[in-house]
């Protein structure tokens, strides 16, 4: 009966049959196209969703001292992050995860729940990757994990002012980590890998581009001098009980800073508990007014203009001198004192008298010159250029006060230069915080060597000499030469304080051949007195000492031992 039916309605038949055929076609029409003329299309669309790429973390560069001594380095870290939409679906673990990560289960349930609605969150940074491992080999659904580094500092606390550290992401926050932030950064590469629907790894395809680590840089500090600068002044720091102290010192010869050391410092490899006022890098960013150790440089200048030699005499009376209604007095009553005793006796009478005979300004240049109040050049963050006054007309109290150290401002690394350049025969060598292998410049002439070889002779009577401020300066083995410095604090609301000093010695060693200016600071010595002579001089004779044996400079000033004569009797014979 049906196949009549179908006998009696043909067409009907037919019409199906053709468009069977007719939507065959299409659909093989359809997919040669998408195939031959659609396929990079359809390639690209199927990779959308299954092709990924993985970054491949670049470490940042290695900070080293001039020897290659390690002081910042990249460890690799595994970073372990969720998707909370896929923890969701596995609440039954999340304990579990809780006590692997260390975490209370209450405070990772909460976590999770507030990103409920992401498909992102940090569970853990920076875990060794044994650790981080270990959590995911639970196999909980929507834990993965990601390679890292993280930057550790070999030195710790002994370098952390200068080297800095860095964020969580390596990108610098301080120190040389942030001034050359650029040059130690690497370039992450890219991996190709392919992943199903629910982003589990299927196949790893290809490296796209390879890692590019950061660039090394080598500092121009020599490790063990900053152990030594550090140790020195944390002992004179509690001995004096003092606030706070700087060091630094300076190759004279190439303007390469050795050493850089400020108390009180921190542990750039635990900063949890940091107090931000242990991370300023004082050497550079507190100023101060430098006192009697710009004394020397006042000295120069006289020298300078020929008006004064080395001979010349200065009155100083009483001891006491009268500038308007300002008195400036001695500690000690030094009489008739020629320059060289002068700066023995630290005379702020005749070196006031000395700058109103040749006037404020071939001071003013001679410290100018030196590099007080101008840019050290070595763009280190937040670093302060200090002042040096200018003024269109010289009061007699500017000029004298200029001459013995106040009115102006520098810092420790400005007043460690000032004296390497005195040191290096009156040339200014640029600083430096990155090792040198050839010095970048020939520096400039700013001090006639003939004067900066007398002021240098007058530095080292200053140490050596009995009647001198600095005696407890001496360095076994060698001359030195240096000035110590006593000033008053500012108040903070304007004028000084009654009480409260920094007490300061600036030198260069060996005199003869100068290979090292340094420079100590102690800032307010509560205890044993608070002069820079009995303060701050002892620290420099203990790592001037240290640092020209480690350099191996040859000692200058060995005893003579004078040879015995054995007296007797000859007897001669023929042979």
């Amino acid at each position: 009966m049906s196949r009549l039916q179908g006998l009696e309605h043909p067409w009907r038949f037919r019409i199906i049959l053709i468009l069977l055929c007719v939507l065959t076609g299409a659909i093989a029409s359809r997919i040669v196209y998408l195939h031959i003329f659609r396929h990079e299309f359809l390639a690209m669309q199927g990779d959308a969703r299954a092709v990924r790429h993985i970054p491949i973390p670049a470490h940042r560069g290695v900070i080293t001292d001039r020897h290659g001594e390690p002081l910042a380095v990249s460890t690799p870290v595994l970073t372990l992050w969720a998707n909370p939409k896929e923890l969701l679906a596995d609440k039954a673990r999340w304990k579990e995860l809780a006590v692997a990560l260390e975490l209370q289960p209450a405070a990772l349930i909460k976590r999770i729940e507030n990103n409920a609605a992401r498909e992102f969150m940090y569970l853990a940074r920076g875990l060794t990757p044994e650790r981080g491992q270990g959590i995911l080999d639970l196999k909980v659904a929507g834990v993965y994990g990601k390679e890292e580094f993280r930057r550790f500092y070999p030195a710790g606390e002994v370098a952390a002012h200068l080297v800095g550290f860095t964020d969580i992401d390596e990108r610098g926050q301080e120190g040389i980590e942030l001034a050359f932030n650029e040059w130690l950064t690497g370039v992450p590469g890219k991996r190709q890998v392919i992943k199903d629907r629910r982003g589990d790894l299927i196949r790893d395809v290809q490296v796209k581009e390879n890692a590019k680590p950061g660039k090394q840089l080598a500092l121009s500090i020599d490790l063990r001098l900053q152990y030594l600068a550090h140790r020195e002044l944390r002992k004179a720091l509690l001995e004096f009980e003092a606030k706070a102290g700087s060091l630094v010192m300076i190759d004279v010869r190439t303007g390469e800073i050795l050493a850089m050391v400020n108390h009180p410092t921190y542990n750039p490899n635990n900063r949890r508990e940091l107090n931000p006022q242990a991370m300023r890098n004082r050497a550079m960013v507190d100023v101060f007014e430098p006192g009697s150790t710009v004394k020397p440089f006042s000295i120069a200048a006289a020298l300078g203009t020929g008006r004064w030699t080395p001979e010349s005499t200065v009155d100083t009376g009483n001891g006491s001198f009268k500038i308007g209604r300002y008195t400036i007095r001695d500690v000690s009553r030094g009489g008739l004192l020629d320059l060289t005793g002068i700066l023995k006796k630290s005379s702020n009478v005749a070196i006031s008298k000395i700058a109103l005979d040749i006037g404020a300004e071939p001071v003013y240049a001679m410290m100018q010159n030196v590099g007080f109040g101008a840019d050290t050049g070595l763009s280190f963050p937040g670093e302060r250029v200090g002042q040096l006054p200018m003024h269109r007309k010289w009061g007699q109290a500017e000029t004298a006060t200029l001459a013995y150290g106040y009115g102006l401002s520098v810092t420790a690394v400005q007043l460690a230069h000032a004296f390497a350049v005195l040191a290096n025969d009156g040339r200014n060598m640029p600083l430096s915080l990155v090792h040198q292998t050839q010095p970048a410049s020939a520096g400039t002439q700013v001090i006639d060597p003939k004067i900066s070889k007398s002021v240098m002779k007058m530095l080292q009577a200053v140490v050596e000499e009995a009647g001198g401020g600095g005696a407890r300066a001496q360095v076994p083995g060698y001359h030195v030469g240096g000035k110590s410095g006593t000033a008053k604090k500012l108040a903070t609301g304007g004028g000084y304080t009654q009480s409260s000093y920094r007490s300061l010695f600036a030198g260069v060693g060996p005199v003869d051949n100068p290979r090292v200016a340094a420079v100590v600071v102690i800032d307010e010595p509560s205890k044993g007195g608070y002069y820079g002579g009995l303060v701050a001089a002892p620290v420099f004779a203990r790592v001037m000492a240290g640092a020209l044996r480690m350099l191996n400079v040859r000692p200058d000033n060995l005893p003579t031992e004078t040879p015995s004569v054995v007296v007797g009797s000859a007897q001669g014979g023929r042979g």
